[in-house]
């Protein structure tokens, strides 16, 4: 039988029930649910019994797998996993996974390890709708515009901090990373237009940074409007997984001093590509050791 899809919120979000996720994949079931991300743009799972390795075969059903991040290292001597802890980082700012590289992931898969009694939601906002709310002027405006991302600016930093995530941070920016993207990136699969931005996009090319600021402050809202919103709440044994390409999301930092962590596991992704048919650059840093560029990603 076909997956259940139940949507969560009129734009971004579907519950999937009816696969189990510890089974060999079907490959029905498998376009199923690659049909499904392309549509909803996140897609959950609940009560799923996955360890590491398991976290690490599901992702892989939906592509080739990157190692657990360019400069952090793996979980527990794994590859492919990241701990996403919040004893070392809390990623409470609005970002598009490892966007500073020149293939940033096509998706992220985030498993539930520890819960929080209260808060800790994941926020997570479609970028397509984003787009289509824009007014016609500023979609044409975007349509031109290319952006600097980087990681020189961490996402996790609190604004008060402890040893072990001032220690995160300087690991996190070790070695550092330049891409330039569009503003605007066009879904290789479903053609869509989403802004393509978020915590690591800080300059626009060609623009000052108080322009820049200005003009990424103002596109940003529209990503961040409640309507193209899902709000999370983590439960014990849970699997979330967003399409990168098309999306951005937001660690909510409201759980007062409770242990939080999930283990991430991303997607290799292609090179993102523009209105006008550009491919994003490498402008510093090579990340090869981190993902192979796919030429297109499933």
């Amino acid at each position: 039988m076909p997956p259940s899809i139940r949507k969560l919120t009129g734009r971004i979000g579907a519950v999937v029930e009816g696969v189990d996720l510890t089974a060999p994949p079907d490959p029905l079931t498998v376009t199923a649910l690659r049909d499904a991300l392309n549509q909803h743009k996140a897609i959950v799972f609940d009560d799923v019994n996955l360890d590491h390795a398991g976290q690490e075969r599901v992702a892989g059903w939906f592509g080739e797998l990157t190692t657990a991040h360019p400069n952090v290292p793996a979980a527990d001597g794994t590859t492919n996993v990241l701990a996403v802890d919040s004893e070392t980082s809390k990623a409470n700012e609005w970002h598009t996974d490892v966007s500073f590289v020149v293939n940033p992931p096509q998706a992220t898969t985030l498993r539930s390890v520890v819960t929080t009694p209260y808060g800790g939601e994941t926020l997570i906002a479609n970028a397509a709708a984003a787009y289509r709310d824009l007014p016609e002027p500023l979609r044409a405006l975007a349509d031109s515009l290319r952006v600097v991302h980087t990681n020189r600016y961490d996402y996790a930093r609190p604004s008060a901090t402890t040893a072990q995530r001032q220690e995160y941070d300087r690991i996190f920016a070790s070695t550092p990373y330049e891409a330039e993207h569009p503003v605007v990136r066009v879904h290789p699969l479903t053609g869509e237009r989403g802004l393509f931005i978020g915590g690591f996009a800080q300059h626009i090319v060609g623009l000052s940074r108080s322009e820049s600021a200005g003009l990424l402050r103002l596109f940003q809202s529209y990503v961040t409007r409640p309507e193209n919103i899902l709000r999370w709440t983590w439960a014990p044994g849970q699997l979330l997984i967003f399409d990168n390409r098309i999306t951005q999301h937001y660690g909510v930092d409201n759980y007062d001093d409770h242990p939080r962590r999930l283990n991430r596991v991303t997607i290799a992704g292609d090179v993102p590509v523009g209105v006008d048919g550009r491919r994003s650059e490498q402008l510093v840093g090579d990340a090869s050791h981190y993902s192979r560029v796919l030429e297109v990603a499933a």
